[in-house]
C-alpha cells in the first residue's frame, strides 16, 4: 500500500478521484470544484490517491500541522470495499506519529454506527466535545459531527487549537 498526492487538476487520475469524491459523499459534505482545486497546491493539504500495488483502491484527503493530522474526507472505492484497504491506508497516516483527527456523523442510525465501529477497530477514540463542522456551500448550515482521534483522546487546548485552523486554513478558501 501506498499513498500517490496529487498537487494539480493535470494529474491523469485527478477525475477518477473526483469522481469517488463527489459519489462517496453527500453534497453538502463536498468542497465546490474551484475550492478543490484552490487549496491543491497548499503545503499542509494532502490529495491523496490510495494504491495497493499500482490499483487504485481510494482517496484520502488530509491536513498536516505542526501538531496533528486531520483528515478531511476518506473513501476507499465501493468494489474494494472490506477488503481492509481503509484500515491499511490509516495505517500509513498512523506511521507519521501524530494525533490524528476525524469526524463522522453521530452514530444514530445502522451506517453511521458501522462507521464507528470501524474507526474504532482501527484505534481512533470518540472524544465528547460538541462540534459544528462548517458549511462548503453558501446555502448551507454547518452540521453536526463527532471528533475521533488516534491513539487517544485529546485534551481541551488541542480541540481548540483543532478548531481554530479548522476555521482558519482548512476552510479560508470554501467559498470562491
Amino acid at each position: 500500500m501506498h499513498l500517490k498526492r496529487i498537487t494539480d487538476i493535470s494529474h491523469t487520475m485527478y477525475d477518477a478521484a473526483l469522481n469517488l469524491y463527489q459519489i462517496s459523499f453527500p453534497y453538502y459534505e463536498q468542497r465546490e470544484k474551484l475550492s478543490q482545486e484552490e487549496i491543491l497546491s497548499d503545503s499542509e493539504y494532502h490529495f491523496c490517491l490510495v494504491y495497493d500495488k499500482n490499483v487504485f483502491v481510494g482517496l484520502i484527503l488530509y491536513w498536516e500541522s505542526a501538531d496533528f493530522i486531520y483528515v478531511e474526507h476518506f473513501c476507499i472505492l465501493p468494489e474494494m470495499r472490506n477488503k481492509q484497504y481503509g484500515q491499511k491506508a490509516l495505517a500509513l497516516l498512523m506511521e507519521q506519529h501524530k494525533i490524528l483527527l476525524l469526524e463522522i456523523d453521530p452514530p444514530d442510525d445502522y451506517i453511521s454506527k458501522r462507521r464507528k465501529r470501524f474507526y474504532e477497530r482501527c484505534g481512533f477514540v470518540q472524544n465528547s466535545y460538541s462540534h459544528v463542522h462548517p458549511p462548503y456551500h453558501k446555502e448551507n448550515g454547518g452540521h453536526s459531527l463527532v471528533i475521533m482521534s488516534y491513539p487517544k483522546q485529546i485534551s481541551q487546548n488541542m480541540f481548540d487549537a483543532f478548531s481554530q485552523y479548522l476555521k482558519n486554513r482548512v476552510m479560508k478558501t470554501v467559498f470562491m
